[in-house]
């Protein structure tokens, strides 16, 4: 069998470019005779394009007033957020990191967020609070409560290391629905971290007051009003 001549091979591919480019002019002049019917048609029937520009700005302006309406009553839902310990020990770990979140969005926390898991040196949930104080909490949970095993020092030690130097945390924390070992107290005085047991949780998980006024010897805060 004998292989083409390079000039019919040519003349085949300029073919072949020629009929790519007629079919897309075909189809652009197509897309612009649909757009031209389209615009006329609309220009004649100015109250349809009209009720479509209204109809537009109604969802808009409803989608946004439901959104709203969520802010609020989740705003709500933060500011009345209350935990009685048996419902704090029914919670996985993870979950009581998420409860722990919320209590700090329900005090003021905005930004208040569960990080916790692999990689997070330590840290379980990151939170500024409206004096601008940045805290790193980590989160101990029982099932048993304080007949499970006591938090030690190494989980304190943990979290000190990385708490100031990845996080730049005023306040460190470490909370849980146990108990700590009798070694613990001393080394968070110490290490000026904080500490939340079963009987503080159960205070300020039942109650209004947020954390910064149950702790003792808090940091001075970094603004001088709070966030409104």
């Amino acid at each position: 069998m004998t292989r083409p001549a390079p000039a019919r091979r040519r003349r085949g591919r300029q073919t072949k470019r020629q009929q790519r480019q007629q079919t897309q002019l075909l189809l652009l002049l197509a897309a612009a005779a649909v757009v031209y019917i389209v615009v006329t048609w609309l220009l004649a029937h100015w109250w349809v394009l009209l009720l479509l520009v209204l109809a537009g700005t109604g969802t808009g302006a409803a989608l946004l007033y439901h959104r709203r309406q969520r802010a609020i009553w989740e705003n709500v839902r933060r500011q009345g957020l209350r935990y009685q310990l048996q419902q704090l020990d029914a919670l996985g770990h993870r979950d009581f990191e998420y409860a722990v979140r919320d209590l700090m969005q329900r005090d003021g926390c905005r930004d208040a967020r569960q990080i916790g898991g692999a990689g997070d040196n330590g840290a379980d949930v990151l939170a500024t609070d409206p004096l601008g104080r940045k805290w790193v909490i980590q989160c101990k949970h029982r099932q048993n409560g304080t007949q499970g095993s006591a938090v030690g020092t190494p989980d304190l030690q943990r979290v000190n290391g990385t708490a100031r130097q990845l996080y730049g945390a005023d306040i460190v924390l470490v909370v849980t629905n146990g108990r700590f070992s009798t070694r613990c107290a001393p080394l968070a005085q110490q290490l000026h971290m904080h500490l939340v047991d079963r009987q503080l949780l159960a205070v300020w998980a039942a109650g209004s007051r947020p954390l910064w006024e149950l702790l003792p010897k808090i940091p001075p805060p970094r603004r001088a009003t709070p966030l409104s």
